[in-house]
């Protein structure tokens, strides 16, 4: 069967697109770009070379829209079967928005194109699809979370709402609190020994809900997502599943006794033929 003149055109341009040196190019692209509109919000940048940084920006932008333009070309419908394809095509219509009207808003919007590196390189791509992967995991630790610190509030309201309303006068204002108890922000010298001035008890609320949900919660969650990226890694052929190594060894191990077995026999056959 033959291929026709577009058919192979459109192969050209996706071994193109797909080649290394070209996402490099991208990857260099998408730098320049981050660097140039992190300087437009200088207005010392601007005055000395502010033509020059939207010149720039403007060439960036039309690199951005000519390889957005050849994956469509190429891979037509299977563009959008990619979910990093519609993220980078989103990114870049979002540049595109007029800068007039209520629409202006959008325009700082442009420095999502510097997230267009997560989509540029597998290795943070890995990165991403390992969190979504361990979103459900994360999301029964959110639930335990959730039930933590309302039970909590419920509670700090109920003892130091009378002494600190500030703090912990309703429900809101005491999750606000323990929030930022659980962030350790200030929580010793500007909440936690204050409120022990007046409640010298009040440590016995406070340390164990630090160590619950500072401590214990949060590396749960870092252990969910570090195992959610060890699997995917396993998934993608990147590391090898443990239990397969070990029983790649096992297996070795066994032939190595085997070989051993049968040279002692071989050893002991000889020795016994000399006798």
């Amino acid at each position: 069967m033959t291929t026709t003149p577009s058919a192979s055109t459109r192969d050209r341009i996706l071994n193109l697109v797909q080649n290394s040196r070209f996402q490099n190019a991208v990857i260099f692209v998408i730098i320049i770009n981050g660097i140039v509109l992190g300087l437009e919000t200088s207005a010392r940048a601007m005055e000395l070379a502010g033509p020059l940084l939207l010149g720039i920006d403007r060439i960036c932008l039309t690199i951005f829209i000519v390889e957005i333009g050849l994956k469509l070309y190429a891979q037509r419908r299977n563009f959008f079967r990619e979910g990093w394809n519609v993220f980078d095509f989103l990114v870049v219509a979002i540049s595109l928005v007029p800068s007039q009207g209520g629409l202006a808003v959008l325009r700082s919007l442009r420095v999502l194109r510097v997230m267009r590196m997560i989509s540029a390189l597998p290795n943070m791509r890995r990165v991403i699809a390992a969190m979504l992967h361990a979103l459900p995991g994360v999301s029964s630790v959110a639930g335990i979370v959730g039930i933590i610190f309302y039970v909590g509030a419920v509670i700090s309201t109920k003892l130091f709402s009378a002494a600190f309303p500030e703090w912990f006068g309703s429900i809101g204002g005491s999750l606000y609190t323990l929030f930022q108890i659980m962030t350790l922000e200030s929580w010793s010298m500007g909440i936690v020994r204050p409120v022990m001035e007046v409640y010298p008890q009040a440590w016995m609320f406070f340390v164990p809900f630090i160590i619950v949900t500072t401590y214990t919660v949060i590396n749960l969650v870092v252990g969910i997502i570090v195992g959610a990226m060890e699997e995917k890694a396993i998934e993608e052929g990147t590391k090898e599943d443990p239990a397969k190594v070990w029983l790649k060894l096992e297996s070795r191990l066994e032939a190595v006794d085997a070989k051993l077995a049968e040279l002692l026999k071989e050893r002991e056959g000889r020795s016994d033929g000399r006798r």
